[in-house]
């Protein structure tokens, strides 16, 4: 590999590797199956469309950001199966018959997303909020998922006799 690029590389993965462990918690990426999903998009004619998301940690919680501006807070649905968070919204425009259609360049119809959840996430525990066309998921963190202090026992430097025993067969 040429050196520059190698570099490059390397330094890349630096940056990532603090970040993958949080991504792991919530998110895994399936490259196959975005392939599956754009397919299924492009041939269907009535086809569910992607809603753009925001997750980051923040203490002890994920917090996950949802755009679904204009969507009747009643036409959003929220479910948790297993390790499968799926958002589920409509947003419909009611056109009368007199209407003479200019630009119709906003996305109507069905909107969904799924996240994957890691182990660390308590999934009894989630909550929403549907604030100024923005849903916000918060999913707590489990207690054994969550930092802890170690305490460190000084035995000092005199060196403790240890008694060995064997077992005979």
């Amino acid at each position: 590999m040429v050196p520059d690029i190698e570099a490059r590389l390397s330094s890349t993965a630096k940056l990532l590797e603090g970040q993958r462990k949080d991504l792991a918690m919530l998110m895994r990426f399936e490259p196959f199956r975005e392939f599956d999903r754009i397919t299924e998009e492009l041939m269907s004619e009535h086809r569910a469309r992607q809603i753009p998301v925001d997750a980051y940690r923040r203490g002890n919680e994920f917090k996950v950001h949802l755009d679904l501006p204009g969507v009747d807070p009643g036409a959003i649905e929220l479910t948790v199966e297993k390790d499968v968070l799926t958002v589920r919204a409509t947003r419909r425009w009611v056109r009368v018959e007199d209407d003479q259609i200019q630009v119709t360049e906003r996305a109507q119809g069905e909107f969904q997303r799924q996240l994957f959840l890691g182990e660390s996430l308590d999934r009894e525990h989630i909550t929403a909020t549907y604030e100024d066309g923005v849903l916000t998921v918060t999913i707590p963190v489990v207690e054994q998922a969550k930092p802890r202090k170690v305490e460190i026992t000084h035995v000092g430097n005199v060196a403790q006799a240890v008694e060995a025993t064997s077992t005979a067969a």
